[in-house]
C-alpha cells in the first residue's frame, strides 16, 4: 500500500468508486464463467 503522510487524508469517495468498479470486472468476470461452463456443457452433450 502506498505510504501516505500524517496530513494526507484519504479519499473515501474515490476509494467507494474504484471498489465499485472493481466489484463490478468481478461480477461480470464470474458470469463470463459461468456462461462458458454452460456452453462446455452444452458442446459435450451435442458432441455425444
Amino acid at each position: 500500500m502506498e505510504d501516505r503522510g500524517k496530513n494526507e487524508k484519504i479519499d473515501f469517495k474515490k476509494r467507494k468508486e474504484n471498489m465499485c468498479n472493481s466489484l463490478f470486472e468481478v461480477e461480470h468476470f464470474l458470469r463470463n464463467i459461468k456462461d462458458i461452463s454452460k456452453g462446455l456443457k452444452l458442446y459435450n452433450i451435442i458432441k455425444r
